[in-house]
């Protein structure tokens, strides 16, 4: 992600924004009018300089002695983030995983909808994800060509994830959302965000390895 200025922001800054934005509307629904940097700090498990610096790549958006206003620094992030647009997706895969994907409700409530979805199994086809009828894998070169559609969820198994993301990438798809065991190879046009729930998994592991051994 790069700042007006071209300059290159950090990953661990990005992902953090995604973190504010989840702690602020929280913060929000609760009445929160206004909070320091230490306050909010605290919330994050992060010092209140790193908050500081981490939003200084954006903007000034708080004042001394006043913190942030809470409604402000919420609607700020969520423009940031891009979440003021609308966000079509389409499923490839649905499975367990899939379908938990599909059945969140909270990707609407942001701005993203999804449109299609698709698997290979003759037994899953014209049944329905999430109110969407599944399609067989066979239709998504000429779903894609007929919609317009923003980003694909590929939560299929490793042997066909890059197959499918070629797929994508041909008929215009700019964002990949990889829940695939396997670093997809895509030109630098493409965004792709890897999803390693098993990696997640370890890190825990280890953490308490570490604290209780």
């Amino acid at each position: 992600m790069r700042k007006a200025d071209g300059k290159q922001i950090p990953q661990r800054v990005v992902s953090r924004l995604a973190m504010y934005y989840r702690v602020l509307s929280q913060l929000e629904k609760g009445g929160v009018e206004r909070i320091s940097s230490r306050e909010l700090g605290e919330m994050m498990g992060i010092t209140p300089s790193q908050l500081r610096q981490d939003l200084s790549y954006f903007g000034e958006f708080g004042q001394q002695g006043y913190g942030y206003k809470v409604s402000y620094l919420h609607l700020e992030i969520s423009r940031i983030l891009g979440l003021e647009k609308q966000h079509s997706m389409i499923l490839i895969g649905v499975g367990n995983l899939g379908r938990a994907i599909a059945s969140y409700t909270n990707f609407r409530n942001r701005g993203f909808e999804l449109v299609g979805a698709f698997d290979v199994r003759e037994e899953l086809i014209g049944k329905k994800v999430d109110d969407i009828d599944i399609q067989p894998t066979t239709e998504l070169r000429a779903f894609l060509r007929q919609n317009k559609v923003d980003i694909g969820i590929l939560t299929v198994p490793a042997s066909q994830a890059q197959q499918v993301a070629d797929i994508l990438i041909e008929e215009g798809i700019k964002g990949i959302w990889n829940f695939a065991p396997l670093k997809l190879n895509v030109p630098e046009s493409v965004i792709v965000e890897h999803v390693h729930i098993s990696d997640s998994l370890y890190s825990l592991s280890f953490r308490l390895h570490e604290h209780f051994n």
